[in-house]
């Protein structure tokens, strides 16, 4: 649900000049809108998507542009759409430029969050794009081919395209040659699209077909915000509430203002900004700064005093009721054995590699932002409040991130509000708000810390008749317009997914949920619940199947009898693994199964100990994503995906101390290193059915894998992350 602050207002479409055409796609009463033109229009939210505003650019010098509908951090969902794009369009792939489209919710709302707003996440990047974007391609090689067929007075069906280029017999011409006469004609309204079997880009692998922008990262020419140089461009570093919840009560910037190249020190909502003409002497201005702080409604408890607090509530009964099937109660009291285990998770860092930023410039009445708009419709909004204008007067300049994994997804604009307020401020010049790794760490959003308390029994023939599970927690959309449409009965569904719906045949199943309230500000983190679910299930499930006396994967392929997709990611993995061959001494394998955002992946870690702790030496990993666009992509995604899970699992976290956090760098906070990074062996099952998501559904299997391992090593269940915590050793 979007507050219709969000929904009703008239948006910008993408500048286009005058000789190129724009295509515009979108589903309409069940059918494709596509249209061309010659210049930009603006379409209103929830009305038919303007045609000229749209998905595809073709320019008179033949290079293509595709205006993508997700922001690219990392993940290569530009890669991914150009790809749906070309398989239809078949420019040479030297042509193609891919930027971030926005201002036009009718063409870019993302399909998996209902259409009405666009943004990045949730892993709905490629099934959001798949038809859209495949039709928009389609249609704009028909209406080519058919200005080149009036060109040349010669029948469509005899004019093949291939490689920016359409051919009949011995003659040629580029894209750019017919882009004019093309713009004249009427849109198809009904695209034929090519068939699976004639695909030669779609499913190939990078022997065939490498990442179009691979050569800008790898060479350092990617633009990131940090890059862009304006005329005037100032420097702004904030000064943000020691404790959460704080509120500027004074500030003395005397002796901050009397130094060099400083030009101001101004108070905005979130905190005090101290701006000068470049980084090192605004940070040096800042320790000059005093800020006295009214902390009356701040949050002052440790990590542990909310910890404990979360304990006490795990052992009592659950303020709402996410799952009840069958009668739980019954089965546990009539139970053979009875095992109970209790988890605790704590917050995390997003900790991406670019700190986070954001440019502002407002002129002439009108405001340009650039930065990582990964809910663009949100912060175009939220600019325009700022500065006190039409939306429609604020532009957005979409920058590729280092990193976001959901750190900028915020619906109070975070550092974008910060940059267009400090620019406000300073009488609307041009400013980029800096933050440094320690203001990302301290004054960032977090995964909430959770709580579990797991109940099962089993039957004297070693099966599971009764599973409960109680889930303490922060909810991460209480308070947010998104409360309304993700909060149900009282549950959030971020807070139990992964744990609510389970595709183990358990007869008796219940989970409950307590919502807690605390000051720390949390946000969804990569793979969002998952990331603490899959490790109490799959971690809890080992132990049943130990204490069954069961083979951990025949154990679970039992209870997969009614998801055979599940059961074939699991075979597949343990096949790959080796799984019934015995191991080299001193190395153990674990097992966990986790379906998030509709993919399902298996992972077997193989490890040794070092000390205490475990070593991960390999991980098979297999998955279902349905059909695999970019299976070198979706490789490179379940690579980053583990080493950012195991990181987090094996070392990450942040704490408070009377409220204050206490990790600042990488020092405190620590994460996976490049020498600790595991060889993974990935395994996609071949698939018809639709594509899913793989930004995230690589990581919450490898926490619980390499728990289950560290078992078979040591006979201990870890319960308490991170597993260097000292109760741990």
């Amino acid at each position: 649900m979007i507050p219709r602050f969000l929904a009703d207002r008239t948006m910008p479409g993408p500048a286009v000049s005058r000789r190129g055409f724009l295509l515009g796609a979108a589903a309409v009463s069940g059918g494709l809108m596509i249209g061309f033109g010659p210049r930009a229009a603006r379409a209103q939210a929830g009305a038919a998507p303007n045609p000229f505003a749209g998905y595809i650019r073709i320019g008179t010098d033949n290079t293509v542009t595709i205006y993508s509908a997700h922001m690219d951090m990392g993940q290569g969902i530009y890669h991914g759409i150009a790809t749906l794009v070309n398989e239809e369009l078949m420019a040479d792939w030297a042509q193609i430029r891919v930027e971030g489209g926005w201002g036009n919710p009718g063409l870019y709302g993302n399909v998996g969050w209902g259409g009405t707003i666009q943004g990045t996440g949730g892993s709905t990047g490629t099934p959001s794009s798949f038809d859209r974007y495949r039709k928009a391609g389609a249609a704009a090689r028909l209406m080519l081919i058919q200005a080149a067929a009036q060109e040349w007075n010669v029948p469509a069906a005899e004019i093949e395209v291939e490689k920016g280029m359409l051919r009949h017999k011995a003659r040629y011409m580029s894209f750019g040659n017919v882009v004019v006469r093309a713009a004249a004609l009427p849109v198809p309204q009904d695209v034929p699209l090519k068939k699976p079997e004639d695909w030669i880009y779609i499913g190939k692998d990078r022997q065939t077909l490498r990442k179009y922008d691979s050569l800008a990262k790898t060479t350092g020419r990617q633009n990131f915000t940090i890059d862009v140089r304006l005329p005037g461009l100032l420097t702004a570093v904030m000064i943000h509430p020691p404790r959460f919840g704080a509120k500027v009560r004074q500030v003395d910037a005397t002796r901050a203002k009397a130094m060099r190249g400083v030009v101001d020190v101004v108070q905005v909502p979130r905190g005090v900004a101290v701006v000068a003409d470049n980084m090192w002497r605004a940070l040096k201005a800042r320790e000059a700064v005093t800020v006295e702080w009214d902390e009356s409604g701040a949050e002052t408890r440790s990590t542990a005093e909310i910890m404990a607090s979360y304990h006490a509530l795990a052992r009592q009964p659950g303020k709402a009721i996410a799952t009840d099937t069958g009668n739980v109660g019954t089965a546990l009291g009539s139970a053979a054995k009875i095992l109970e285990a209790t988890f605790e998770f704590p917050y995390l860092a997003h900790a991406a590699l670019e700190p986070m930023n954001a440019i502002a410039r407002i002129e002439n009445g009108r405001v340009e932002v650039w930065g990582g708009h990964q809910m663009p419709d949100v912060y175009q909004a939220i600019a325009a409040g700022i500065a006190g204008v039409a939306p429609d007067k604020v532009t957005l300049h979409v920058m590729k991130t280092g990193g976001g994994f959901g750190r900028r997804a915020v619906i109070d604009g975070d550092v974008i509000a910060e940059a267009v307020a400090v620019s406000k401020a300073i009488g609307g010049r041009p400013v980029r708000v800096q933050w440094t790794r320690e203001d990302d760490m301290r004054a960032g959003r977090y995964r909430p810390a959770y709580v579990h308390h797991l109940k099962a029994g089993l039957d004297s023939a070693g099966n599971i008749v009764g599973w409960q599970n109680h889930i303490v927690g922060q909810s991460i959309v209480g308070g947010t317009p998104f409360e309304a449409g993700m909060v149900r009965n009282g549950v959030d569904i971020t807070s139990v997914e992964g744990a609510a719906k389970l595709p183990y045949a358990f007869p008796n199943m219940r989970v409950e949920l307590t919502t807690t309230t605390t000051g720390v500000p949390v946000l969804w983190w990569r793979a969002v619940g998952s990331t603490h679910t899959a490790y109490a299930v799959e971690t809890f499930l080992d132990e049943l199947a130990v204490a069954a006396g069961k083979d951990p994967v025949a154990f679970r392929l039992d209870l997969l009898k009614d998801h055979p997709r599940h059961a074939a990611v699991l075979k597949l993995a343990a096949e790959k693994a080796g799984w019934d061959q015995p191991l080299p001494p001193g190395r153990f394998r674990g097992v966990a199964v986790a379906e998030s955002f509709d993919t399902i992946v298996a992972e077997i870690a193989e490890i040794s100990l070092e000390g205490n702790q475990p070593k991960v030496h390999r991980v098979i990993c297999a998955l279902d994503c349905g059909i695999a666009v970019n299976p070198d992509n979706i490789r490179a995604q379940m690579e980053g995906g583990i080493g950012f899970g195991l990181g987090a699992i094996l070392k990450s976290r942040i704490t408070l101390d009377q409220g204050r956090v206490v990790e600042g760098n990488f020092d405190g906070y620590e994460v996976l290193r490049i020498d600790e990074m595991p060889m993974v062996d990935v395994h996609i099952l071949p698939s018809a059915e639709a594509p899913t998501g793989v930004g995230e559904p690589g990581v919450p299997p490898i926490g619980p894998a390499v728990a289950n391992a560290y078992f078979a090593a040591t006979k201990r269940r870890i319960r308490a992350l991170p597993f260097n915590r000292p109760e741990n050793s």
